[in-house]
């Protein structure tokens, strides 16, 4: 693998696919007229030492992602279907991170974790053991997740956006790989990739388990409820470091083993794209890496 490609990053969005390279941030949506409508700009990146420090990095890189992604989502969904507003306000923004954040910990943290503490009196070892109480706790919440992306997956529009992220992978395999970035290479490649984000989050799902075994087993529920909220944090910078370590040492028969569950996850959240969504990912990644190409017909905006 050609190690230059670890510093590009991409994200499936509303009939399209945003691609992020170092200083570039670029979103390509195919519209309803069967135009492609593109934004390239240049991003500033903070590079004081401080920034750069293990976990602490994982935590910056997360939230500015989760920027980017909720601009890129608003942008598509404004050109693609003509909804929204083409531009988000700060406050627009706060509010659906809230809102986002508020659904996921009672989703994810307080349902799995209310179920495991009514399941304790049903079975004694997990009150005994703290260990088993957080492995429960964590697989309920594993089941959560992935019946949350199965259910979800039957809606027509995610539908679609799972196939732009399998395009999306495709097209930063090809790059990795050192070919000419043209769809014929694209649909060659692999629509599973180890540095995916739903990756990342079962492995966010494995590491809570562990952190979690640190507080006490016979703390107030509500204890172990904001404690989970308050390790969030933590526990992100933690995944971040070991999902890069894995990308790091790919080759290894161990890590190959370790990475496989989250290569199987992506077969709920990728889907096989046809080659006009492997033409926005390519437009989109080769505008992010500067790339010359034709860009005859495609829609600037700024």
């Amino acid at each position: 693998m050609n190690k230059k490609s670890l510093d590009v990053g991409g994200q499936a969005v509303i009939e399209g696919v945003m691609m992020r390279a170092p200083g570039k941030f670029v979103i390509a949506v195919r519209r309803e007229d069967g135009k492609i409508v593109v934004k390239k700009k240049d991003i500033s990146i903070d590079n004081k030492p401080l920034f750069k420090k293990p976990i602490l990095r994982g935590l910056i890189a997360l939230y500015n992602a989760l920027i980017l992604g909720i601009s890129a989502l608003n942008f598509s969904a404004y050109h693609a279907f003509g909804e929204g507003s083409e531009k988000i306000s700060k406050k627009e923004m706060f509010f659906s991170l809230i809102t986002g954040l508020l659904l996921g910990i009672g989703l994810f943290i307080f349902l799995p974790l209310f179920i495991t503490d009514l399941l304790k009196h049903l079975l004694p070892l997990l009150d005994r053991s703290f260990l088993a109480y957080n492995a429960v706790d964590g697989v309920i919440r594993v089941i959560f997740f992935l019946l949350y992306i199965y259910f979800i997956s039957f809606f027509k529009d995610i539908r679609r956006v799972f196939e732009y992220h399998g395009a999306e992978h495709k097209a930063i395999y090809t790059y990795e790989s050192g070919k000419e970035l043209s769809v014929e290479n694209a649909k060659q490649m692999s629509r599973f990739h180890p540095r995916c984000g739903t990756s990342f989050l079962l492995i966010v799902m494995i590491v809570s388990i562990l952190v979690f075994s640190i507080i006490p087993k016979d703390a107030h529920f509500m204890i172990k409820l904001l404690s989970r909220i308050v390790f969030i944090p933590l526990i992100a910078g933690l995944s971040y470091e070991i999902l890069k370590l894995s990308d790091k040492f790919s080759n290894n028969i161990i890590v190959k083993i370790l990475i496989k569950p989250g290569l199987w996850l992506q077969k709920l959240t990728t889907k096989e794209p046809d080659e006009e969504q492997i033409e926005v990912a390519l437009i989109s990644l080769k505008l992010a890496l500067d790339k010359e190409m034709d860009d005859e017909g495609l829609i600037y905006v700024s």
